[in-house]
C-alpha cells in the first residue's frame, strides 16, 4: 500500500514537472516547421517562474469565485491524474476513487469555475471570452459521455486501467471500427480542450477572438501562474488518457519494481513526442475555423462518437 502511494506520488510528480515541458515542446516544433525562430522549448518554465515572483492583483469587485478559481484548475488535473495509468498499467492507492466519467466531470468542472471567473471580474472581454468557451465545453461534453460509454460496452468497465488491459489482451478489439472511431473522436476532443488549432489559435492573444486564453486574462502574479500551469496539466492529462489508454497502452510499468516505475518515464515521454509531432502536423496544416465552424467540427466529434458506439453494441451483440 505504501508503495502504490509513493508511485502516485511520482504520477503527480510527473504531471506537474513535464506539463510544461510538454507545452513548449509543442509550442518549440510549431515554431520550427513555420520557419519561424521562436522561444525556447523551456520558456514556459520561465514564465511560470516569472509569474510566481509578480505581485498579484485583485480587484475589489470581485468575489470568493474568482479568488478560488486558480487553485480549483490547479488541483483538479492533479486528481484526475490519479485516476489513470500514467506510469503504471496496474491499479494504484487512488485509482478506483473515480472512473473515466468522472474524471471528465471533473475536468468540466474546472473549466466551468474558469468561465465563472472570467465573467466575474465585469471586463467586457472576459465574459465574451468565457461564452465562447462554454459553448466548446457545451457541445465537447457529450462527446465525452459518448467517449466513455462505448468504452464501457467494449471494455465492459469505465475503470482506466481495466479499459487499458482490455486492448493489450484483445488485439481484435484493438483494432475494431468502433475503437478506430473512438480515437478520431477523443482526438477532435483533445485540440477542442486544449484550445488548438482548428478550434483556438493559443498563440493569438487577440481579445476579440480569444476562446481559451480568455478564462485567465484578467489574472496576474500567482493566479495567473496556477492558471497557465493547470491548463497545461489538463492538457498533459487529456494525452495521457488518449495514449495510455486507447491508443498505444505500452511502455508502463507491468510490475512494482522501482527501477520498471523508473524506466517507465522516459518511454512514456517518446509516447508523448510521438504525438507532439502529429499535433504540430495537424495545427501546421489547418487554420482556425470561425466561430460559427466550432459547433459544425464539434458536431462531427459527435457523431463519429455515436458512430463508435453503435458499433460497439453491433460487435457485441454478434459475439
Amino acid at each position: 500500500m505504501a508503495r502504490t502511494i509513493l508511485y502516485n506520488l511520482i504520477q503527480l510528480l510527473f504531471v506537474l514537472g513535464f506539463a510544461p515541458l510538454y507545452s513548449g515542446v509543442l509550442s518549440r516544433f510549431k515554431e520550427i516547421v513555420q520557419s519561424k525562430r521562436g522561444p525556447s522549448f523551456i520558456q514556459p518554465y520561465r514564465d511560470l517562474w516569472k509569474l510566481f515572483h509578480k505581485d498579484e492583483v485583485v480587484s475589489s469587485e470581485t468575489t470568493w469565485i474568482f479568488r478560488v478559481t486558480p487553485y480549483l484548475v490547479f488541483v483538479v488535473p492533479l486528481f484526475v491524474a490519479s485516476l489513470i495509468p500514467v506510469l503504471t498499467d496496474y491499479p494504484l492507492a487512488f485509482a478506483f476513487m473515480g472512473d473515466m466519467l468522472a474524471g471528465g466531470f471533473f475536468l468540466g468542472l474546472g473549466g466551468f469555475f474558469a468561465a465563472l471567473a472570467a465573467v466575474d471580474t465585469g471586463n467586457p472581454y472576459g465574459p465574451m471570452g468565457a461564452s465562447r468557451t462554454r459553448m466548446v465545453g457545451f457541445l465537447a461534453e457529450p462527446v465525452f459521455m459518448i467517449v466513455f460509454f462505448t468504452v464501457s460496452f467494449v471494455a465492459q468497465s469505465t475503470i482506466p486501467y481495466i479499459v487499458q488491459q482490455k486492448w493489450v489482451a484483445s488485439p481484435a478489439a484493438f483494432f475494431s471500427p468502433a475503437h478506430i472511431l473512438l480515437l478520431i473522436a477523443f482526438l477532435m476532443l483533445i485540440l477542442a480542450e486544449g484550445g488548438k488549432i482548428p478550434v483556438d489559435n493559443p498563440a493569438g492573444h487577440f481579445e476579440l477572438a480569444m476562446i481559451d486564453e480568455s478564462k485567465g486574462l484578467e489574472y496576474s502574479g500567482r493566479g495567473a501562474a496556477l492558471m497557465k500551469w493547470g491548463g497545461q496539466m489538463k492538457f498533459l492529462v487529456l494525452t495521457c488518457i488518449f495514449l495510455n489508454v486507447l491508443l498505444a497502452p505500452w511502455g508502463l510499468a507491468d510490475d512494482v519494481q522501482p527501477g520498471h516505475v523508473l524506466l517507465a518515464i522516459p518511454l512514456i515521454l517518446l509516447k508523448i513526442l510521438a504525438f507532439t509531432i502529429v499535433l504540430v502536423v495537424i495545427e501546421s496544416s489547418l487554420a482556425k475555423l470561425r466561430l460559427f465552424r466550432i459547433s459544425e467540427f464539434l458536431g462531427a466529434a459527435f457523431i463519429i462518437s455515436v458512430a463508435a458506439m453503435i458499433a460497439s453494441i453491433f460487435s457485441v451483440s454478434a459475439a
